[in-house]
């Protein structure tokens, strides 16, 4: 019989959900039964993607940002006791399922509570260093305490200092089983007619997000380029709307944003790591905008821009004058690396 894997996203924007996807195919091309549990948008797209499987909801961890880029942190730390307790009964939860569902592995991506002592589980995350400011030796340490927990931990990057995560991904692990299993993506690179000069993808958390989709659509909309603005907000159905030069959808699925990714010729977007990973994989110009307060996404956006690679300029600073220097950046590249995934899924044939 064909084992049951649970995959199981954090809900924290879009990103953990979409780079899930290759990973959920992967499993079924190799003969597996992908289960998937997630709560909020990244389960309502990830149920879109693939309608045909099982889908259980988690219990959510209800993250915000806060709107002054001073205060995020105190805000996360605000939210940790009421974490641990959605924590606790997330366990609860995945015990329930790995007892009635059959569940023989699990996949879980940056969910803290998704793990089980009884069968083979592993942990999707690029932050094996967890840049919190001056407290990062303590969030990396908690963070890896956890990881602990998983029989292995899959790092969505290349081993080395030519990577797409810099620091994040390079840290001293003894106790943890790390596999660099080299960047996810969903998309391929094709070759098409450029139909769009811009195009908008925003994804996140409240109220970050809008406050973005406020300020871009100010911006842009003073301009004759064309733009195609990709909102994030996962709803019912796709809407499309037209303003002037700007056609907006509310989101997007795969297919359609894969093919309107390789007709655009500029990226705006977040600076979040799966974004960067889509966008390497299609060899795409960027403009990232990272989330005020944010650190991993702060460093990101820092370090491609001090590499030549995506410009980049705080939310607040954003005009159009900033595009101007797109053509002195070389843009993402695609590594070219090919994931190995019947090797990788090893993990859930041992026992």
């Amino acid at each position: 019989m064909k084992k049951r894997i649970l995959v199981a996203p954090l809900n924290w924007g879009l990103g953990h959900a979409t780079r899930c996807i290759p990973i959920i195919n992967a499993l079924i091309k190799n003969e597996f039964i992908p289960v998937i549990a997630s709560d909020g948008a990244a389960l309502k797209l990830l149920k879109k993607e693939f309608p045909d499987l099982d889908y259980f909801e988690l219990p959510s961890y209800n993250i915000t940002y806060a709107k002054n880029k001073h205060l995020f942190k105190l805000k996360l730390l605000q939210h940790s006791p009421k974490l641990f307790k959605i924590i606790t009964a997330e366990k609860k939860v995945v015990e329930h399922l790995v007892e009635t569902q059959a569940i023989d592995g699990i996949i879980s991506d940056n969910r803290l509570g998704v793990y089980s002592k009884n069968i083979p589980c592993a942990f999707i995350t690029h932050q094996l260093q967890v840049l919190s400011g001056s407290t990062t030796w303590i969030s990396t340490k908690l963070h890896l305490n956890i990881i602990k927990k998983f029989n292995e931990c899959w790092v969505p990057d290349t081993k080395g200092v030519k990577n797409l995560s810099g620091k994040l991904s390079r840290q001293s692990t003894k106790d943890i089983k790390v596999k660099y299993v080299g960047p996810l993506s969903r998309f391929t690179k094709k070759d098409r007619t450029i139909k769009n000069d811009i195009l908008v993808l925003l994804s996140g958390p409240e109220p970050q997000r809008c406050l973005l989709e406020d300020k871009l659509m100010k911006e842009l909309k003073v301009n004759s380029r064309s733009i195609l603005f990709v909102r994030g907000v996962v709803e019912e159905k796709i809407t499309i709307e037209k303003k002037d030069n700007i056609t907006i959808y509310n989101f997007m699925t795969s297919n359609l944003l894969e093919k309107s990714l390789n007709e655009s010729a500029l990226i705006i977007s977040r600076s979040g790591y799966t974004t960067i990973m889509d966008l390497a994989k299609l060899g795409k110009k960027a403009f990232f905008i990272p989330t005020p307060g944010q650190f991993e996404q702060e460093y990101l956006a820092e370090r491609l821009d001090k590499l030549g690679l995506v410009p980049s300029c705080k939310q607040d600073d954003f005009s159009l004058d900033k595009l101007e220097v797109i053509s002195d950046y070389k843009g993402l590249f695609d590594f070219e690396h090919e994931i190995n995934y019947n090797k990788l899924f090893s993990l859930f044939k041992t026992k």
